[in-house]
């Protein structure tokens, strides 16, 4: 499984994967903790920015383990947020060009191994704020809302080859993204407070709704965003739960 572009492969009676990222500590750091988890990995250094880079890590994995079952495309930036008004031409680039531009070079060398090897599974990671709007982050709303938009289209061009698309759109989730937006303990405890289930959820479960959309499980499912939220998009703190 790719960290960033994240490319698992399966083949029988095993579980093994690549990983990639920008950083390599990180990379190396999850790599490990999937072999400690009975999943070995590899970590390739790869930036999903360029496309040189991504053919490359493709081409790579196809060369060390024959094929690619699912993909996992989770690269993804906050940016810088801020009101409209404050929008510049770098962090425009810096957002779009890795949530949006990243996701559709990753698609593009995926779909080239996959429609040759007859199929497989491709999981993109959008956002709740994929799906509805949310003020002072215009470049991440829209950033996702492309990511919704390239995964429908994906899948209806992927159908016939027996390449399924398909994307998680998370919602409030215990990561470091998440950290710096609340701020510290207490400003998390006030989002917990007003969220449905009154906690943020866990990247452990949103890892279980990939691989789901990944798995043969899901082989009639495709062009479809998961939401991952807690009930959020239900009400949210609209309409909290009692």
């Amino acid at each position: 499984m790719f960290v960033s572009s994240a490319i698992s492969l399966s083949p029988p009676g095993r579980a093994v994967g690549r990983v990639s990222g920008r950083h390599e500590d990180v990379g190396e750091q999850f790599a490990r903790e999937l072999a400690d988890l009975g999943a070995p990995a590899e970590f390739v250094r790869a930036d999903v920015r360029f496309d040189a880079d991504v053919k490359d890590l493709v081409d790579r994995a196809v060369a060390r383990f024959g094929r690619i079952d699912v993909a996992f495309n989770n690269a993804g930036t906050e940016g810088t947020p801020g009101p409209v008004t404050e929008v510049t031409d770098e962090g425009y680039q810096a957002t779009f060009d890795t949530n949006v531009k990243g996701t559709l070079l990753c698609l593009k060398h995926e779909f080239r191994v996959m429609r040759e090897q007859g199929g497989g599974s491709i999981v993109n990671v959008s956002s709740g704020y994929g799906l509805m709007g949310y003020p002072g982050a215009t470049l991440y709303v829209g950033s996702k809302h492309a990511v919704v938009g390239i995964t429908k289209a994906a899948a209806l061009e992927g159908a016939a080859h027996g390449i399924r698309v398909n994307a998680v759109a998370p919602g409030y989730t215990r990561t470091a993204m998440y950290e710096r937006f609340t701020g510290d303990d207490t400003a998390r405890d006030a989002v917990d407070s007003v969220l449905p289930m009154h906690r943020a959820g866990t990247p452990e479960e949103i890892a279980e709704a990939v691989q789901f959309l990944g798995s043969d499980r899901a082989s009639y499912v495709t062009g479809h965003i998961l939401l991952v939220d807690g009930g959020l998009m239900a009400g949210g703190p609209l309409f909290p739960s009692s």
